[in-house]
């Protein structure tokens, strides 16, 4: 409903787009009907409401293409970079965080935590820019933008440095986070009382704390995948990669409205999807799910 309203009242006519500026009002008025959108709001709204639910948006109103042959050749490439980043940006902040969690309170504690709020303090725009001139421009240690046609290539040669590029934007925030979560274990009394039976601290912050700081550590990975999708538009554009966030924009600027909706309606179908992934998970890492 949110994104009907908004693109009817805020979004423009995108008849004036298409036209381009040499138009007239009979080619507005064909490109209207064409669209459907010279109908009353309320029949266009349950046409909206029919896609819903058939999952059917119909086709592109700038190109002409099928809507459901656009999200799938996109959704390819943004996998290709989003797959391997969180997989490295989760067990790198769990091994950093579990590490000053253990020395918490000490100078490299703190120095951690300070380079991590400068580094969220850094635009992703700044990330993007000094890596493309330095490690690609400069150092040639990597293509400055473009994709290829075959998996291997694309994820061992271009997709690289977006990878590194938002593993340095993201990984300040998530160890901040995470340290957070193990943090609050640490202080529960089974830690104390492993302590005290002469547990070994590297098994009681490995096995126990561990265990139990992953609960709101999946809840916040799982919640987060189906944004990452739309949320890597800056890195997509600037190195040129076809993905769902580079669509999303290309959409926006052409007021493509059945693109749009249909991406909002997959991204909020997949976050129900891993909402319930995320309570399946949870039986299998709860202890207290475990004793029962």
């Amino acid at each position: 409903m949110l994104v009907f309203i908004l693109f009817n009242w805020v979004g423009g006519d995108p008849a004036y787009i298409l036209a381009g500026k040499m138009s007239n009002p009979e080619q507005i008025a064909n490109i209207r009907t064409q669209l459907g959108i010279d109908q009353p709001y309320y029949v266009q709204l349950w046409i909206f409401i029919k896609q819903i639910v058939t999952f059917d948006f119909g086709s592109s109103w700038s190109t002409g293409e099928k809507v459901s042959s656009i999200i799938g050749s996109r959704l390819g490439p943004s996998l290709t970079v989003l797959i391997p980043l969180t997989i490295l940006e989760t067990f790198i902040a769990i091994a950093l965080a579990l590490g000053v969690a253990y020395v918490r309170g000490s100078l490299t504690d703190r120095m951690v935590m300070v380079a991590c709020t400068v580094g969220m303090s850094v635009s992703i725009l700044v990330y993007i820019i000094v890596f493309q001139y330095f490690f690609a421009y400069k150092l040639g240690l990597f293509p400055v933008q473009g994709w290829g046609d075959s998996l291997s290539e694309n994820l061992l040669h271009y997709s690289i440095l977006p990878i590194i590029i938002l593993l340095a934007v993201g990984i300040a925030p998530t160890l901040r986070l995470f340290r957070t979560f193990i943090l609050d274990e640490i202080n529960q009394d089974y830690v104390r009382t492993a302590r005290a039976k002469g547990m070994k601290e590297g098994r009681i912050m490995w096995v126990h704390v561990l265990r139990n700081a992953s609960i709101p550590i999946i809840t916040y990975v799982m919640s987060n995948l189906p944004a990452l999708l739309i949320g890597a538009f800056l890195v997509e554009r600037f190195f040129s990669i076809p993905g769902i966030g580079r669509e999303v924009i290309l959409a926006v600027e052409r007021s493509d409205f059945p693109v749009i909706k249909a991406i909002t309606v997959y991204v909020a179908a997949a976050t129900m999807v891993f909402n319930l992934l995320t309570d399946l998970m949870y039986q299998a890492v709860d202890p207290r799910v475990q004793l029962k």
